[in-house]
């Protein structure tokens, strides 16, 4: 099984290399996030003696079993990258080095309070929704700038960039829109220049369409099923808009 990790860990990264040859980019400029979500430990383990050291939980309870299992693994960095509700940020914070789904100004009032406490800061980046499909989180994208710039009053939060999930099952066409759409709105926030706020990191790509964003700028692409193969639970159980709701 460690080979089979391992074999397509080699398939991504060659896939990644092409993708940034034919964008004429740089592979440096591309981070891979492995997203482990219901992954198991020793699969986990196969892709760090591969080398890969950067890793993306979706659920609170999960990262918190999984993170002291991991934490002889001193290189890895954790990010956080599903749906964030208000009363498992405490929970989160402990963690990750990133939040990839701030998407509403009461999640940033709850990091914030949270962060205070702690007298930490914390990177993030703003989810948007820019397939506008009901089933997904993330700000729509006519409120983006407008979330950019309340989070960016938190003195704790240092907002890096954007996030966003192509639409799902879609054609590379449709999902290159999602992808574009959130490079246009990269631009819009730089040029207000809000203070604290950069928007270095694009976070957009997974399995089936990081070729297409890595082709529309991603920095980081967030991939799970093509490197450990194929999840017990369907996307929905993820991107399910009408899952339980704190907020």
């Amino acid at each position: 099984m460690g080979h089979l990790v391992e074999e397509n860990l080699k398939t991504v990264r060659q896939q990644m290399e092409l993708a940034c040859q034919a964008s004429g980019r740089k592979i440096e400029g591309v981070q891979l996030l492995l997203a482990t979500k219901t992954v198991p430990l020793e699969k986990l383990q196969m892709a760090i003696q591969a080398g890969e050291t950067l890793f993306g939980e979706n659920k609170a309870q999960e990262l918190r079993d999984k993170f002291p299992l991991m934490q002889q693994y001193n290189q890895v960095e954790w990010h956080f990258i599903g749906h964030l509700q208000t009363n498992k940020v405490k929970d989160v914070v402990k963690y990750v080095t990133l939040i990839h789904s701030v998407d509403r100004l009461k999640l940033g009032q709850a990091l914030h309070r949270q962060l205070v406490k702690e007298n930490k800061t914390m990177d993030i980046l703003v989810q948007i929704n820019t397939s506008y499909e009901e089933s997904k989180f993330g700000a729509s994208p006519e409120t983006a700038v407008e979330l950019v710039e309340q989070l960016s009053q938190f003195e704790t939060l240092n907002v890096k960039g954007l996030m966003t999930i192509g639409k799902l099952n879609a054609t590379n066409d449709e999902t290159r829109h999602c992808f574009r759409l959130l490079k246009s709105i990269q631009t819009q926030i730089r040029e207000k220049k809000f203070p604290r706020v950069e928007m270095d990191i694009l976070s957009m790509g997974m399995s089936g369409d990081f070729k297409v964003a890595i082709e529309e700028g991603a920095t980081i692409i967030r991939v799970g099923t093509s490197v450990f193969g194929q999840r017990y639970l369907p996307d929905s159980y993820y991107w399910n808009e009408n899952a339980r709701q704190d907020d």
